[in-house]
């Protein structure tokens, strides 16, 4: 574009604020009318043209922030007005002043930010929110990646906390809808099509009381379009299987020191049923729990599928020509030493990148805690747990992290389809997981702990392919200051900005959330049950409160509680007593008969208003029965005999089952989730309770809260999915 090109020549990282508006008024931005002035002069002639009252600023290719600098007058209605207006102005801006600019004075009570800039890790970032003075401290702001159209940039407007703004307002006219959207999409091609322009300010976006939308302030600021270095090549989807699916694996760096990695690693493969191949390397030699312990791999008599490495930093390059010379193609690099420890571990792990490539070996790692896949019982983990099969896939930039919520997942009965910690990502990075287990059909849920992104664009349209087929819920450390130097520190890379990571997620449909039992809480609901179609909610609770609560918590996660149509409320008059609550949610009031819970459970199910069902109190009652049946046997044991407690619990939890096996049957039957609250949890409480020939599962958890917010993001995600 002639005008960059003439501003590059100039040495200029700046267009005027004219030069600005051009642009934008070529792509489509409405921007105000506004004249040019070399001279006081030129400045009342214009001022009589445009007509009174008008605005003048100081025009220059180095004058920004102008209304902070004083060189900005508003609502001038004369020439001597005028007048005074610039000789303040030109002593202000001193020699930066090239002349002024003239516009009309708009009028409007309601001012829009509307932006762009490049990402360092994500690129073009469209960015809109309510602007103004107070923007920086309101920071109602949203953002999205371009390209956009339409239909994005209505919802990036649609996602900003003002809503009321977007309305009819104190007796003005809502803001053209169409404007604002073209705007957006404007400010999208920009970023698409002149990488030159690396940010753009338009504040404010003004809106008149007739709802016109103008640009009225604008900021180009320019710059040399980045090349960003490829440091990582996409790893193949069958190479990523490679490492899931050894048949034979060498641990080097074998250890009898108990708690040492090189016994950790191996012992647990051992004891974990393993049924392939395992080889033990020490340069010691000797024998370790009665097996032969090799000095080197290449001394191995058969082929090695996997290497698990976990000898010091500094003697892991020497093993490259070993592993090339024995034709080793997959490292698991438990060793840490690396990027993670500064300058030098990066130089080394930068050469060891090097060395592996050119030896065609793939490295997961270093600094890792491993690897699982349950299908073939390999658990290759520091953490000795041991997770049942099942459609979660765990990949995590913290191993610890990672080996805690198969930890979690081990006890909660939640099935895992692999785990994987990456590490520092030398080579496999988080992107590599979800393009790799994209293509694998045992994986219905793909769970993300991360840290930092190697690669944005490709992150996101991955996660945006791979979000159609199956969700993906995600943690991201360092969302603040002190997270992001504690995710440097810990990973060696630094974390992506939140904001626009967030802005990521909503695009591509990746389910955010913000504690790590939430990752596999929502694996959990999202691999056991069908998605809801709406978000009506029918509640069912053994009290009263506990319904409040339920209720406070749907409508803050963005659900709804219907009213009961009065036909439903007649049958479930025929049920309860009379002083049930007749209404959404259902007060059982304390009503123990499993057939009374599975008939009105059935009931909401039917219900044409009603598109999952929240159930509390039902299950787990164990817990509080007990100790009133030992104080009831304690007082009259002749009557109740010794076995009273133990026969009472074993027909209370039949019961129980019965419901859990009969729900899971009414779900398939409906394709409606159904999620339950424990009453109390004991030592034999479960997330997950898997019902013999259904394709769905028994959930239930231990809070309100965090069933109301797996109902929540398991409606957000099928909203996602049907845009």
């Amino acid at each position: 574009m002639e005008l960059i090109d003439k501003a590059k020549a100039q040495g200029r990282k700046t267009l005027t604020e004219a030069e600005a508006k051009q642009v934008l008024k070529r792509y489509g931005v409405p921007v105000v009318e506004e004249k040019t002035a070399a001279t006081f002069a030129d400045a009342h002639k214009m001022a009589e043209q445009i007509g009174y009252p008008v605005v003048l600023k100081g025009l220059g290719a180095h004058l920004t922030h102008k209304t902070e600098k004083g060189l900005v007058k508003l609502n001038l209605v004369n020439a001597d007005e005028i007048n005074k207006a610039a000789l303040a102005i030109e002593k202000s801006a001193g020699k930066d002043l090239e002349g002024f600019l003239v516009q009309p004075m708009l009028f409007g009570r309601r001012e829009f930010v509307a932006g762009l800039f490049h990402d360092a890790q994500f690129g073009p970032t469209v960015m809109f929110g309510v602007g103004g003075i107070f923007t920086e401290a309101i920071e109602d702001v949203v953002f999205a990646l371009a390209p956009l159209d339409k239909k994005d940039a209505r919802k990036m407007i649609e996602q900003i906390k003002a809503q009321k703004l977007l309305s009819a307002f104190r007796g003005e006219k809502e803001p053209d809808m169409e404007a604002l959207i073209n705007a957006l999409v404007a400010l999208s091609k920009i970023g698409m099509e002149i990488p030159e322009i690396r940010e753009i300010d338009i504040n404010p976006l003004l809106v008149t009381a007739t709802g016109k939308v103008t640009a009225v302030d604008a900021l180009i600021v320019l710059g040399d379009a980045l090349d960003k270095e490829i440091t990582h090549v996409p790893v193949a989807p069958r190479d990523m299987g490679r490492f899931f699916y050894p048949k034979s694996i060498a641990f080097v760096g074998a250890s009898s020191t108990i708690n040492k990695w090189g016994q950790l690693m191996f012992s647990n493969v051992l004891v974990g049923n393993y049924q392939g191949e395992i080889y033990l390397v020490n340069a010691k030699g000797g024998e370790i729990v009665g097996r032969h312990v090799y000095k080197s791999v290449t001394e191995i008599p058969g082929q090695i599928d996997l290497a698990v490495v976990t000898v010091p930093a500094e003697k892991v390059l020497a093993l490259i020509p070993e592993f090339k010379e024995k034709k080793i193609k997959s490292v698991l690099l438990i060793s840490s030493g690396f990027a993670e420890t500064g300058e030098e571990g990066k130089r080394l792990e930068r050469e060891l990148v090097k060395q592996a490539r050119e030896a065609g070996i793939l490295l997961l790692g270093p600094n890792t805690m491993g690897i699982c896949n349950p299908y073939i019982s390999l658990y290759c983990t520091g953490a000795h747990v041991r997770p049942k099969p099942g459609g979660t896939m765990l990949f995590t930039q913290s191993g610890n992290l990672g080996t805690q919520l198969l930890a979690f997942a081990e006890k909660e009965g939640i099935g895992i389809r692999a785990f994987g910690g990456s590490g520092n990502e030398a080579m496999i990075t988080i992107e590599d997981a979800m393009e790799g287990f994209e293509v694998d059909e045992l994986t219905k849920t793909v769970v993300l702990y991360i840290e930092s992104i190697k690669n944005g664009r490709r992150f996101y349209e991955a996660a945006k392919r791979v979000g159609k087929r199956k969700p993906i819920i995600a943690l991201k450390g360092g969302r603040t200051d002190a997270g992001i130097k504690a995710a440097a520190s810990h990973t060696g890379a630094m974390a992506s900005n939140v904001k626009v990571f967030k802005a990521v997620c909503r695009q591509a449909g990746i389910i955010l959330v913000e504690q790590p039992m939430d990752l596999l809480d929502l694996s959990a609901a999202f691999s056991s049950l069908p998605l809801p179609k709406g978000n009506r909610v029918g509640i069912m609770t053994l009290g009263g409160g506990w319904g409040v609560v339920a209720t406070d918590l749907c409508v803050e996660h963005g659900l709804e509680v219907p009213r009961l149509s009065d036909d439903t409320i007649n049958r479930f008059n025929k049920l309860l007593p009379e002083f049930w609550s007749h209404g959404n949610p259902i007060d059982l009031v304390a009503e123990m008969n499993t057939d009374i819970h599975m008939t009105i459970l059935e009931e909401l199910l039917k219900w044409d208003e009603c598109d999952a069902v929240l159930y509390m109190g039902i299950i787990g009652r164990k817990v509080m029965i007990k100790g009133v049946l030992e104080s009831t046997m304690k007082l009259d044991i002749k009557r109740h005999g010794n076995n009273f407690v133990n026969d009472s619990l074993l027909l209370l939890e039949t019961y129980e089952k019965q419901f859990i096996e009969r729900s899971v049957r009414l779900i398939e039957q409906y394709e409606k989730p159904v999620v339950g609250v424990y009453l109390l949890p004991d030592e034999t409480s479960r997330t997950v309770t898997e019902v013999e020939g259904c394709k769905y599962k028994g959930i239930k958890f231990i809070t309100p809260e965090r069933a109301v917010k797996a109902l929540a993001q398991m409606y957000q995600y099928s909203q996602w999915l049907k845009e």
